[in-house]
């Protein structure tokens, strides 16, 4: 007989912390090391325990007294359960609200292979392009395909959101533009969100908005710049070529904000005259997600490649001749230029913009006109069945947009019989209605629609009775011409495609990616699932709230979490990057000090070690950059924070400050360095880019800071997705809660919930600073799932992990690598800074000692089946490690040892064994087909070169090009699909 007392229950799986404390099933499968494992590290460090590390490591002075306040953990399946339960709340209707976001097919094989498949989504920005070529492939094919529809001469490798890349599109034309103006005309018919976004941007800068009429705007004031919607919200096309060379004859550059889609259809927006081109690829492939993540695109003339934000993928060439990409114009960028600047945004939406790349190359031309064409003749025959059911059509010139006059006819009858068939529609006002059709359309929903407007099933006419006229504006120039948008048809083909270039890619499936201050850590399978669920994909951002009450709980409870996590009172989900969560956080503090009668408070103290974006973020919020000293500890000079502080007091708006330092250190005057802020005015805003070493154990809030920004892409298991998508929420203090940012639109089909900001009462807010309310929404279910899965204890032990783990790093290889900082009792925090310069006279200079440069070391790496860590950031001649708590001991090791062998490859140059210039560093990484192609003339066998660890015998990771030459890269500029001879 078999007892039901012997039926295993889930707690019998569980581990006993040193306390006694119980973890989730999940806990246990998201950090690496076991609990063998952190003992005997806790051993190498010389602890009896981890809490007694903690203890040493973090100050007392800022601990936590108490566990978080977190529901209980769930084991996977019931998490999966509880958040299935919500979703169903959500009620997914059919949409044509329009409004930049439509409903589109994910063909399979891109969602599958793409969208669901960790060798794309658990990337590294390829700031490393030799183990890269992959995504830069698929990035390039992006730039190439912007560049061919928009037909502009240059196209990033995109951008957060349409209306963020307008933003970007002013300030570049405002630091271009040599007319001295500070005014920037905004068509009425650019999306309202766009406008709200630009008038929120322009704001800080002191640049003057005008909302007007393109075509009544008489150009009686000086402007620098000037946006324009194509087609417009509304979905009339205009010809926009007397506007622009009004424009011009001011000196002002002109955006485009065009529709990529339409783009087959009508004359692009280079060909008649635009300076800029600005979009979404969102109906390339990619789900609405209640507003994201979206691949946005940025296009432009190539004299402007300077000032172009963002990332560009560009083409150079390999140490053996091989064509190869890698990131172009490097100096353009935050970490390079820092105050100076243009823009915060060193971010992209990389796995957006390759799945719409794929969308592009899936369908190739004939087929994206199509798909265009159908659309469009839809359009076209239901605005004539509409004719005649008595309505009016705004315009006889549209896409697929139609702006209905309702006449005598009812809004409440529309609506309510919208409502009784899932159906939304976009309101203008109590007479105008707007319907937006897309490749989901059939001619079933015509009929729906007539029947709608109709108020009966019968109608009077059939659809082969209709006729209609095609548009006046087409498109006469060629596109997407390059063989890869004309072979990869067939799936078959595509899949292939697909495969080789993930294979050219290092990712979390290969091994750790071991980057400082960005924290590649388990991205869950149980957190993807839910992101492609259609309760959560299918939802227009601008939908009924009332059709959204999932989305309205889960954003409820991870409001009230991470306000528990972070010691905040209010916490805001709309900033869809960790830029924007600066941006944002700074632009709260500027409000506040407004509301009291402090605009003039325009300081920001920003310690010399900050990251790139920090100072820009700080000057794109209309704020004076004043650095602050750091000491030989790599901690924040109190002195020179005092003696800026008081010089600045009267104008003091805020200090900008990483905690762990940007240094891998907690440093332990970090209240102190708050209350110094505090006496002067200012408001502390801390970067949450190291909050991983923080969860569970310590508090923003409770160390005195105002306002964090949270990557959740980097502490909350959102994944990197090779450089984007990512989340920048905040969390502020109480004082600063009514300063949240707004936004324009909050329900385009709820009528009379008042749709416009400047309808909602007594509010303080800052504008938005994302087109969709709640930023990237779909993928906030990651962070939901990672914290319901982890509750409080799993967190906290996540956080103590990730500590050991550097800490263990940090200890194995300081023999060979100087630890550059440590804290109080000579440990660090969730990463370690590792010395490559010897600054403390230990020994000479590698670069001394044996020529070798820190990319040496980087290239070597990938020999051995690694990514490296960050190199020469936030010091030149160092790397930083961050290992996170989801790596094993075995991982750790292996790491370790590479690093380990890799030294003693550099002894034997310093000891003049080996060549100074022709030896493993120098020449790595190596190809296979560099080893196996012609003679061998090295001083090394290709079996070193080859397979210089132990496992690397078992599996290989080769990197598909040799080392990239990236000035010449620079000096021969290009940023589009070579033709296939160039290969």
């Amino acid at each position: 007989m078999v007892s039901y007392a012997s039926i295993p229950k889930s707690s019998d799986r569980q581990v006993l912390d040193e306390k006694g404390q119980k973890f989730s099933d999940f806990t246990q499968r998201h950090i690496g090391p076991n609990s063998n494992d952190i003992q005997r590290m806790l051993e190498v460090l010389g602890f009896s325990s981890l809490d007694a590390l903690i203890d040493q490591t973090v100050p007392q002075a800022i601990r936590l007294n108490k566990p978080l306040q977190l529901p209980e953990a769930q084991s996977e399946y019931a998490a999966l359960a509880k958040l299935k339960q919500i979703a169903a709340k959500n009620q997914v209707c059919r949409s044509f609200i329009g409004m930049g976001y439509h409903d589109s097919i994910t063909p399979p094989v891109i969602g599958r292979n793409i969208l669901e498949n960790p060798g794309w989504y658990t990337a590294y920005t390829p700031y490393q392009p030799e183990i890269a070529q992959g995504r830069l492939e698929a990035l390039l094919n992006f730039q190439t395909m912007i560049i061919d529809l928009t037909g502009l001469e240059i196209a990033n490798a995109s951008l957060l959101d349409e209306a963020t890349a307008a933003a970007e599109a002013m300030s570049l034309s405002y630091g271009v533009c040599k007319n001295k103006a500070n005014a920037y005309f905004v068509s009425r018919d650019c999306h309202p969100q766009t406008i709200d976004v630009l008038q929120t941007r322009a704001k800080p800068l002191g640049i003057n908005i005008i909302v007007d009429d393109h075509q009544t705007f008489d150009f009686d004031q000086p402007i620098f710049g000037a946006v324009l919607q194509y087609p417009a919200s509304d979905g009339i096309i205009y010809d926009y070529r007397a506007f622009i060379e009004k424009a011009h004859a001011e000196g002002a550059l002109v955006t485009v904000a065009a529709d990529p889609l339409s783009l087959t259809l009508l004359t692009p927006p280079g060909e008649f005259g635009a300076d800029i081109a600005v979009g979404s690829t969102q109906r390339f492939g990619i789900p609405l997600g209640f507003g994201g993540p979206h691949a946005a695109y940025f296009a432009t003339k190539e004299e402007y490649k300077r000032q172009v934000p963002g990332r560009i993928v560009g083409v150079s060439k390999d140490a053996f001749g091989k064509p190869a990409l890698r990131l172009a114009l490097q100096t353009r960028e935050q970490h390079i230029r820092r105050d100076k600047a243009t823009s915060n945004i060193c971010t992209a939406q990389v796995l957006l913009a390759v799945m719409a790349s794929m969308y592009a190359v899936y369908h190739g031309p004939d087929g994206l006109k199509k798909i265009a064409d159908k659309i469009h003749q839809l359009t076209l025959i239901l605005a004539e069945g509409l004719k005649r059911l008595g309505y009016e059509i705004s315009s006889q010139n549209f896409f697929d947009t139609l702006r209905v006059e309702l006449g005598t006819h009812k809004l409440e009858a529309i609506l309510e019989a919208c409502q009784a068939r899932n159906i939304n529609l976009r309101i203008f006002d109590t007479t105008t209605v707007g319907i937006s059709l897309d490749e989901t359309t059939t001619l079933e929903d015509l009929i729906d629609l007539w029947q709608i407007f109709a108020g009966t099933d019968d109608l009077p006419f059939t659809i082969e009775e209709l006729t209609y006229s095609p548009l006046s504006l087409s498109r006469q120039s060629s596109y997407l011409t390059h063989p890869v948008f004309n072979r990869y048809h067939s799936e078959t083909e595509l899949l292939r495609y697909l495969h080789k270039l993930e294979t050219k890619d290092l990712s979390l499936t290969t091994s750790m990616i071991p980057l400082g201050s960005c924290t590649m850590k388990l991205n869950a399978t149980s957190e993807m699932i839910p992101v492609t669920w259609e309760e959560f994909g299918k939802i227009h951002p601008f939908a009924p709230l009332s059709q959204t009450r999932g989305y309205q709980i889960l954003f409820q409870q991870l409001e009230a979490w991470l306000a528990e996590i972070t010691g905040f009172a209010g916490i805001s989900l709309q900033p869809n990057a960790g830029s924007q969560g600066e941006y944002t956080g700074l632009l709260v503090i500027h409000q506040y000090h407004e509301s009291r009668g402090e605009a003039h408070r325009n300081v920001c103290l920003i310690p010399q070690s900050a990251h790139g974006t920090n100072p820009a973020s700080a000057v794109m919020c209309g704020m004076k950059v004043v650095a602050v000293a750091c000491d030989l500890e790599g901690n924040i000079d109190l002195d020179d924070l005092k003696a800026k502080a008081e010089k600045h007091s009267n104008e003091l708006a805020a200090l900008m400050v990483t905690y762990p330092s940007t240094h891998g250190v907690f440093e332990e005057q970090i209240q102190e360095i708050c209350a110094v802020v505090h006496a002067h005015g200012g408001q502390v805003y801390m970067d949450g880019a190291n909050m991983n070493a923080q969860v569970g154990i310590c508090r923003p809030g409770d160390i005195g800071a105002d306002v964090c920004h949270l990557n959740l892409h980097k502490t909350f298991c959102i994944p990197h997705g090779g450089g984007g998508p990512g989340m920048g929420p905040i969390g502020v203090a109480s004082h600063l809660v009514p300063f949240l940012p707004g936004h324009p639109v909050l329900g385009a089909g709820d009528w009379g919930l008042g749709t416009r900001k400047k309808e909602i009462p007594n509010t303080q807010h800052i504008g938005a600073v994302a087109a969709a309310p709640w930023g990237s929404a779909s993928i906030l279910v990651i962070s939901w799932m990672y914290i319901v899965m982890m509750g409080a204890a799993g967190l906290t032990q996540a956080t103590k992990v990730a500590i050991l783990n550097a800490n263990y790093i940090a200890k194995r290889l300081e023999p060979y690598y100087p630890v550059l900082y440590k804290g109080k009792n000579a440990l660090v925090a969730h990463e370690c800074i590792l010395d490559l310069r010897s600054l403390r006279g230990a020994s000479p200079s590698l670069k001394k000692s044996a020529s070798i440069e820190i990319d040496d070391v980087a290239k070597r790496l990938m020999d051995y089946g690694f990514h490296a860590p960050t190199v020469s950031w936030p010091v030149a001649g160092t790397i930083m490690v961050e290992p996170t708590e989801s790596e094993s001991k075995q991982e750790l090791d292996r790491f370790c040892d590479a690093m380990i062998a890799i030294r003693a490859e550099i002894a034997e140059i310093e000891s003049g064994k080996v060549d100074v210039q022709d030896n493993l560093l120098k020449n790595a990484p190596h190809t296979a087909e560099s080893l196996i192609a012609g003679e061998w003339h090295h001083p090394y066998s290709r079996e070193q070169a080859a397979y210089p660890a132990p496992w690397t015998r078992e599996h290989k990771f080769w990197p598909a090009v040799g080392r990239i030459n990236s000035a010449f890269g620079d000096r021969n500029f290009v940023c589009s699909c070579l033709p296939m001879d160039a290969y």
